[in-house]
């Protein structure tokens, strides 16, 4: 192979500095004028939000390209990042935990309490991109996204978090389910946003797992999604079962025949496989350039028995070693 003299190898050096250069400035060319905040409390993000064409920022890893594609205007940034209350885990004395909004995904995967009572959850986050997204990414702005595609969602349904909102109209708080109304879309109301994410305690012999497929193994949309949980009373009989699926439905939903059909009964992997095809049933999918509706009930199918076969492993069932 012929090597590049010094003087190529510094005129392509010089090229590759130009391009990059030409990118930047049609990046800043791109990106319109907007007033930037960054409150330090509560009240004062919600007064800021109160501006026309205010955005919230927390990661970024959405709302900057968005900007820079022209897919979405702002004329105001309000990053609140600096917020106390919005960032962080913080452990509650039942048990439960309070996930700020603002906390990365790569903070919520490596919290040990996250990891050891809410595993889908920590399991999920992992799958928010790349390593270097998950720093940056917030939890927070996987669910504000509402895309029925967010794993983070139906992890935070199966462990019953709880959303709690500020507002003009002060606080409320709302099962994380009920924040969604269709594809981008939640029932936030002008100028409120998402403060924190509550967890209540698991119950003992109770067991938690996100499972999805995507074309690629990393980076990528997932197909399908399912996160089970299940919780077993002493005699080894399903006691309480949650179930819900990601990419199947304008936005998560919950897989209620599914839930049925398990609570009360052993598990097996029969009973399993049978659960999977009622979530099948329950999924509203569409055709996409990703995979017809009948392959995405397919893949519910498949993956609501993995995840529940993952929680029987985690509570050591007999038949699912």
């Amino acid at each position: 192979m012929r090597r590049a003299s010094a003087s190529q190898a510094k005129w392509n050096d010089g090229a590759r500095g130009a391009r990059l250069a030409a990118k930047r400035a049609a990046w800043s060319r791109s990106l319109q004028d907007f007033d930037y905040v960054a409150p330090q409390t509560v009240e004062g993000a919600v007064a800021a939000m109160a501006a026309d064409g205010a955005r919230l920022l927390a990661g970024g890893t959405d709302l900057v390209p968005q900007l820079r594609e022209g897919r979405r205007r702002a004329a105001r940034i309000v990053d609140v990042k600096r917020i106390p209350e919005l960032a962080g885990i913080r452990v509650m004395p039942d048990g439960g935990a309070a996930i700020g909004a603002a906390a990365t995904a790569s903070a919520v995967a490596r919290h040990a309490l996250i990891a050891a009572s809410f595993p889908a959850i920590a399991s999920s986050a992992r799958l928010i991109g790349s390593v270097q997204i998950q720093n940056r990414a917030s939890l927070g702005g996987n669910i504000c996204n509402a895309a029925p595609s967010a794993d983070a969602v139906p992890a935070l349904i199966c462990h019953e978090a709880r959303a709690l909102l500020a507002g003009p109209r002060g606080r409320r708080e709302l099962a994380v389910e009920a924040l969604f109304t269709g594809p981008g879309r939640t029932c936030l109301e002008p100028g409120e946003i998402l403060l924190s994410l509550s967890l209540p305690p698991p119950p003992p012999r109770s067991a938690a797992a996100y499972v999805r497929f995507t074309p690629r193994r990393e980076m990528d949309i997932a197909i399908a999604g399912a996160a089970a949980w299940l919780h077993l009373d002493q005699q080894g009989t399903v006691a309480g079962a949650r179930i819900a699926l990601a990419s199947v439905a304008p936005t998560p939903i919950r897989a209620p025949a599914a839930e049925r059909c398990l609570t009360g009964e052993r598990p097996t992997p029969a009973l399993l496989a049978e659960a999977g095809r009622r979530a099948a049933a329950d999924a509203r999918p569409i055709s996409d350039t990703r995979g017809s509706a009948d392959y995405r009930r397919e893949l519910v199918a498949v993956l609501t028995a993995r995840a529940l076969a993952q929680c029987c492993r985690q509570l050591a069932v007999g038949g699912f070693a």
